[in-house]
């Protein structure tokens, strides 16, 4: 279900952005950020069942949507193409978003300092 959602997310971005900057491995990485960031806030405010959902639901469903093999895989394109600062505009946009995304879904759940 994850790699199909990604797959549904990377097309669509291609259509709306074009192939010039991998919005698509972004989109995908961001919002996995976020629902394990959900995930982790629902298993540690015990509001859903520990281990089984932590591995279906993190491993399983958004271990399939996130990819770092291909987030790797864009920045070595466009540094050989030479599209140094995309390459690394992909780095610290991935980076940042998706650890924001991250602790954004974490305070969402559990409001902590």
């Amino acid at each position: 279900m994850g790699a199909c959602l990604r797959y549904f997310i990377s097309q669509l971005t291609l259509q709306w952005f074009g192939k010039g900057f991998p919005f698509g491995t972004l989109a995908v990485n961001i919002l996995g950020s976020l629902m394990i960031g959900i995930v982790y806030g629902l298993i540690e405010s015990e509001y859903v069942a520990g281990h089984p959902w932590r591995t279906f639901l993190s491993i399983g469903f958004i271990g399939a949507l996130t990819t770092f093999s291909t987030f790797s895989l864009d920045t070595l394109l466009l540094m050989q193409q030479g599209a140094w600062m995309k390459a690394v505009g992909n780095i610290v946009l991935n980076l940042l978003c998706c650890l924001l995304a991250a602790w954004l879904g974490i305070k969402l759940i559990i409001n902590k300092g």
